[in-house]
């Protein structure tokens, strides 16, 4: 009994032991920060050398300076605070649509193949190309830019949800129905477990369609947020300040990837594909 019970012990110290390293990998860390550091060298070679006219492509230590100048300014913060706003309104949206959705039609297999046809047609849309329906739709910019968001978002989550409804196990499925489990029991209990991972992927997909589908909104409709500020300066000739700004896009979207991981690894902890990230 005592040896078993040192034999447990050993495992599960061996298990923490390998999360533990797995949590942090400082090589992973080094790697990423050489390869930003050697684009930015490339950019200012590129740019000090005159391969690139430095009025069209400023170096990257004056990109650098203004981004710090930007970080300073309370325009810049309530920019960054209105995209954010209206990424996470229309992610919220899609979410709220596509998730109940998907799980309705992928448990009736008559749904399925009723609305097989119009998702495959309406799904290759791109979004981009809503931007003239929204504009004549609505006149208010937020509205325009949540309609774009979250057609490109609703797709990425919904389909992943049907996707984890179809491998839901039947078996398990009738085991439930024998038991006299509801209907929304089953969804719990059994539909819901097999599915959560799918709707995070789509959640995680969709956290970045939604972010480049934001900016490009403001950039294009002129909605307020970091998109329009890019699309002034440009017009403005501050190459330097708009080439700031598309890297402040690029960390948002570092900083959004980061926290949706984390609330990926901390929900599917016990499943076998985040382990293995992990």
């Amino acid at each position: 009994m005592t040896s078993s019970h040192e034999t447990v012990t050993r495992v599960v110290a061996v298990a923490q032991r390998r999360s533990s390293r797995r949590r942090f990998r400082p090589r992973r860390l080094l790697l990423g920060l050489a390869g930003i550091v050697t684009f930015l060298v490339v950019w200012e070679v590129i740019s000090r050398l005159g391969v690139v006219n430095p009025l069209y492509l400023p170096p990257a230590s004056e990109v650098l300076v203004q981004l710090g100048v930007n970080f300073t300014l309370t325009g810049f913060w309530a920019a960054v605070g209105v995209t954010v706003g209206t990424w996470l309104l229309g992610m919220l949206i899609a979410f709220l649509l596509s998730a109940p959705l998907g799980v309705v039609i992928g448990l009736s297999p008559f749904l399925t193949r009723l609305t097989r046809s119009t998702v495959e047609f309406l799904r290759p849309i791109p979004s981009v190309g809503l931007i003239p329906l929204a504009v004549l739709v609505f006149a208010v910019p937020l509205h325009q830019s949540l309609l774009i968001v979250v057609y490109g978002a609703f797709w990425q989550i919904f389909v992943q949800v049907l996707y984890g409804v179809a491998d839901v196990d039947t078996v398990a499925m009738a085991t439930a129905r024998s038991y006299g489990f509801s209907w929304w029991q089953r969804v719990r209990d059994v539909v819901f477990p097999t599915m959560l991972p799918y709707l995070v992927t789509g959640i995680r997909l969709a956290a970045a369609v939604a972010l480049i589908l934001t900016i490009t909104a403001e950039l294009v409709v002129g909605s307020p947020g970091l998109g329009r500020e890019i699309g002034l300066s440009r017009d403005a000739g501050l190459y330097p300040s708009t080439y700031a700004l598309v890297l402040a896009t690029g960390m948002l979207g570092v900083i959004i990837n980061v926290g949706v991981r984390a609330v990926e690894r901390r929900l599917l902890s016990w499943h076998q594909s985040v382990r293995g990230d992990v």
